[in-house]
């Protein structure tokens, strides 16, 4: 198949759904890791019409979710500077921080401008050398290639105007995490096809070995989906347990080595914060000594912002998969798209705006299959 609208044919849909009946015999708790994939599930309703035995448990995979509030607040403190043009993309222009977003930032008359790439960040910095430029470089993987190559073409075309506010997260480390936090349910991994076609997932043996899970690589389209869904319970059901690649058409074990080269070149593993989950060790990228000019947390002296999370807002049991977003005693309440009191409500990725977009304001009892 060459075309998205091949992978969202309903009467195929029906087929993978009453193929997963025919295999599971027991309960099964799966999480996407993406929330990409989490959105695909909520939007198509596929949650709904898989047996009542899987449940979908929605993982920490949205890169803008999981940047730690301190991270917010050190770029809202940048972005006010007069002497900044601050570049991100757009999804990060809601998330609130402590006090405020990088919106309102906009609004009181802050230079914040939204990029499509990190090269547009690099185009002002040329076209404006009298001001500080700044790229909020977040994501999970798949981003960090791209914010390499920016990061390493300004070094070297010798712009000293140009920084990088880094918080790149890594999605093994998460998966280990989530396997050793206390009440974990989960018992498969559906891997994030997209970073895995940078990372390859030759990562993810030793997470299957050391825990003894099925993981498997999988897309986003609803037949994507459903067809990881299907050989992870038939992997459980057999009491199997290996990385499966479910995306071939796009991910290979080795994944993209040129990235890799381009990645391991400008940033080392480093601990990071994630939002509402707390520090994981080795589980984000930050800027090497060779490339510490370009930090703009050192250069703007960011460094000691510290903030604590709000406590009715329960994103990091959400993002852990604890609970699901409606289970929040704030969500669709004191939690909205409009007053938002975490990133997985207003991210085009969070679990929250998923649920709330698609009208999951209570729990909605599985359809019962004939």
């Amino acid at each position: 198949m060459k075309y998205l609208d091949e992978f969202r044919n309903g009467d195929q849909a029906k087929t993978l759904v009453a193929r997963i009946a025919g295999l599971v015999t027991r309960p099964w708790a799966i999480m996407e890791v993406c929330g990409g994939q989490t959105h695909s599930l909520i939007r198509n309703a596929i949650d709904q019409i898989l047996p009542p035995e899987i449940e979908m448990i929605h993982g920490p995979g949205c890169p803008v979710c999981v940047t730690p509030l301190n991270m917010i607040d050190k770029a809202l403190e940048i972005a006010a500077r007069p002497d900044v043009i601050f570049c991100s993309f757009g999804d990060m222009l809601r998330v609130p921080g402590s006090r405020a977003d990088l919106l309102r930032v906009k609004a009181a008359g802050g230079d914040v401008r939204v990029v499509y790439s990190p090269l547009d960040a690099l185009k002002l910095a040329r076209e404006n050398p009298g001001r500080e430029v700044v790229f909020l470089a977040i994501g999970f993987e798949t981003t960090a290639p791209a914010n390499a190559m920016a990061i390493k073409l300004a070094k070297q075309q010798g712009l000293k105007n140009f920084s990088a506010l880094v918080s790149h997260v890594l999605v093994p480390p998460a998966i280990d995490a989530i396997m050793n936090s206390s009440g974990n349910r989960v018992q498969a991994f559906l891997a994030a096809g997209h970073v895995c076609s940078v990372m390859g997932f030759l990562q993810y043996h030793p997470l299957v070995q050391r825990y003894k899970i099925p993981i498997v690589v999988t897309g986003f389209e609803p037949l994507d989906l459903l067809d990881g869904i299907r050989r992870t319970v038939q992997q459980l059901e057999k009491g199997e347990a290996f990385v499966e690649n479910a995306y071939s058409r796009v991910v290979t074990e080795v994944g993209n080595t040129v990235a890799q080269v381009a990645i391991e070149e400008v940033f080392q593993v480093t601990d990071r914060g994630w939002r509402g989950i707390g520090v994981i060790p080795y589980s984000g990228w930050s800027l090497r000594d060779a490339y510490c000019d370009f930090d703009a947390e050192k250069r703007f002296n960011v460094a000691h912002v510290e903030t604590e999370e709000p406590a009715q807002c329960r994103a990091g049991e959400v993002l852990k998969g604890a609970i699901k977003p409606h289970e929040c005693q704030a969500f669709g309440k004191a939690c909205t798209p409009r007053t938002p009191l975490g990133a997985t409500m207003v991210s085009g990725e969070g679990a929250c705006a998923a649920y709330y977009n698609y009208g999951r304001y209570v729990q909605i009892t599985k359809v019962a299959h004939t």
